[in-house]
């Protein structure tokens, strides 16, 4: 097997798939019969029917209900993809891969390829083989960099393929079936952008297993688990912007939005984790500065929340996560306040040292200041510091126990015992604490302590994919140079011409290499008499194939040819013939008109026509010429770089 694949995670994922898809099926029937009993209450009039139907739709809806919570735990497990080490650490939310059918393209690029390039179609049988078997590695990668390395070379390739094989005006006539990740329900387009899509969402899919199954009890599992949700984060970022009008609900742009903002409050959570691990003082300002590392935790996690319920999102979300996040963000505000409480009761009053450069961080630290005496006083006095402290700890605790709560009304996140764990054990330690600062004698109510305001030391990044890191090359190279031997231009069929030496040689000019162009003709020598006109590619010399032959090469083959003449092949493009055209040719590549708007993909420049609104637009980017070929400028004189045969 190729390596990155992972054939036996295949077995598992079309047993996900199966179960996924036949519980799709069940919801569908139980909706047609609900619409249909639905219509007919409606419709009828006799009130014993009404009964009837009336305790018909109960029983649909309880059945509805029961296959919907299954099918949401299948979509939201969590625990398959988080680590094995013994530590306890939060559970972080991964995505499931899109699935996708096998695709058969060996008889429509056969095709294409007889039908468009005037080759034969059977000569490129072990090319697309090559290229199926890579599509059909990539449906399993593995879990490490050797699987998101499959995944980008395959979308790398789908570029070599675009340009080939996806004519602007013309269908291949195939269609692309993926899987949505959470639901399984299944989507299908011709458009190739489909395909580069849903290849996307899966190198984001699985940076994010990759990030939740480190072990971020140590330091290097953290770095990973943070470079892997920054990654993913930007493999979704990048979706988001160049793709619109997806068949499928986990590639809209309100998903997507999503799904970026949970990478980066994912990224936040590995954060503070790692300010923990690495705050070897505990001295107050880095106690300070860990409760305003866990605040901005806190407050990410209520962005993901807010919108995860909005309208387009809220019922498309497993129930899990929504609750997941908003568990987490009830828990890092109720650590916020714990820490506050520690850096006040446990940490020694300032000296008048100490005093300048703790009342700048403890200025800034609180949303509104507090009630009581001045910043000075708060900070000298011990029990002005204990007072606050206690008002802090029991907000921590109050938080403590809606999280805990929070997390107790979802039947699929009762089952986590690690998380059960973390926040009992989050729990008990701020009721420790605050036992052990309480007083008898407290007669003063406890105020309500202001909330703290949120800072970070490392501003999480969204990290663009890099396609540049896997080279690929062109696996249908045989073909000839893109710039001339792409799906969108079109040309006459070869022309073999046989040319006889003159006195003043063959009587054209060359240019360029890959191939090289006759770039003018000498009106009445050997090359006009034998109909080879200016703008005509030599593709062939003697029976050679020329198509990614330099110049210099082109020019020996040319000049070894003794008395019997020397037979070219070439093809001229359609739209090309003469300078005038040409001209026209260079305007409209010039202007780019109906374009919107340029971005890279893979250092190259493409650009996908829609077919119609409902396809997936994609890429919108301007066409740029190879360096190497100069179709379509008027060839009038003999340049710098040409030189006359």
């Amino acid at each position: 097997s190729r390596q990155g694949c992972d054939p036996f995670a295949q077995t598992q994922r079309s047993k996900l798939q199966h179960r996924r898809a036949r519980i799709n099926q069940q919801i569908n029937k139980e909706m047609r019969m609900r619409a249909g009993a639905e219509n007919l209450f409606r419709a009828t009039s006799n009130h014993k029917v009404k009964e009837t139907v009336a305790l018909e739709l109960s029983y649909v809806n309880s059945n509805l209900q029961l296959l919907k919570e299954e099918l949401e735990e299948l979509n939201s497990s969590v625990d398959v993809y988080q680590n094995d080490s013994e530590s306890i650490s939060v559970p972080m939310i991964p995505l499931g891969l899109k699935e996708t059918k096998e695709l058969d393209l060996l008889v429509p690029l056969k095709d294409l390829i007889s039908e468009h390039y005037g080759e034969e179609g059977v000569l490129f049988e072990k090319e697309i083989k090559e290229f199926m078997e890579l599509r059909q590695a990539m449906r399993t990668p593995s879990r490490n960099e050797a699987g998101l390395e499959l995944l980008m070379e395959y979308y790398n390739q789908l570029y070599f393929l675009d340009s080939r094989f996806f004519p602007p005006t013309k269908s291949l006539g195939v269609f692309f079936h993926w899987y949505d990740s959470l639901t399984g329900v299944p989507s299908h387009q011709r458009a190739l952008a489909f395909e580069k899509g849903s290849v996307l969402f899966n190198i984001g899919a699985l940076h994010t297993q990759i990030g939740a199954r480190q072990d971020r009890a140590s330091l290097p599992g953290l770095n990973q688990a943070i470079d892997a949700f920054q990654k993913a984060a930007g493999a979704f970022n990048y979706l988001k912007e160049n793709f619109s009008n997806a068949p499928s609900l986990d590639m809209s742009a309100a998903s997507l939005n999503m799904l970026v903002r949970l990478m980066v409050a994912q990224v936040q959570e590995c954060v503070f984790e790692k300010m923990t691990l690495l705050r070897t003082q505990h001295d107050f300002l880095s106690r300070l500065q860990l409760a305003q590392e866990a605040a901005r935790v806190e407050d990410v996690y209520s962005l993901v929340h807010q919108t995860m319920t909005q309208a387009h999102v809220k019922d498309y979300v497993p129930f899990s996560w929504t609750t997941m996040v908003h568990v987490k963000s009830e828990h890092f505000k109720a650590l916020s306040h714990y820490f506050a409480a520690i850096a006040l009761c446990d940490c020694p009053a300032a000296s008048d040292a100490e005093l300048p450069e703790q009342e700048k961080a403890f200025i800034q630290f609180h949303v509104t200041m507090p009630d009581g005496p001045s910043l000075r006083v708060l900070l000298q006095d011990p029990e002005e510091r204990r007072k606050l402290g206690k008002a802090h700890l029991k907000k921590a605790i109050m938080k403590h126990e809606e999280a805990m709560r929070i997390h107790g009304l979802c039947k699929i996140l009762r089952k986590m015992d690690i998380l059960q764990e973390v926040l009992s054990f989050a729990h008990k330690r701020s009721l420790s604490k605050y036992s052990e600062i309480d007083h008898e004698e407290d007669f003063f109510e406890t105020g309500d302590a202001p909330d703290i305001h949120p800072k970070t030391l490392q501003k999480p990044e969204i990290k663009s994919p890099n396609f540049s890191q896997v080279k690929v090359t062109d696996l249908f190279h045989r073909l000839g140079p893109l710039s001339v031997f792409s799906a969108k231009n079109k040309w006459y069929p070869v022309r073999r011409v046989h040319l006889m030496r003159g006195e003043n040689g063959f009587g054209f000019t060359l240019r360029g290499d890959s191939p090289v162009l006759i770039a003018g003709v000498i009106p009445g020598g050997c090359a006009a008499e034998a109909g080879l006109k200016e703008g005509d590619y030599i593709i062939s010399v003697n029976g050679k194939d020329c198509k990614w032959s330099k110049h210099a090469e082109v020019v020996q083959l040319l000049k070894s040819t003794g008395e019997e003449g020397v037979e070219i092949g070439v093809i001229t493009l359609q739209g090309s013939e003469g300078p005038k055209a040409a001209d026209k040719k260079t305007a409209a590549m010039s202007s780019g008109s109906g374009l919107q708007k340029s971005n890279k993909e893979n250092s190259r420049k493409s650009l996908m026509n829609s077919k119609s609104a409902s396809t997936l637009l994609v890429w919108s980017k301007k066409s740029k010429r190879s360096k190497k070929s100069t179709y379509g400028v008027p060839f009038t004189t003999v340049g710098d770089n040409e030189a006359m045969y």
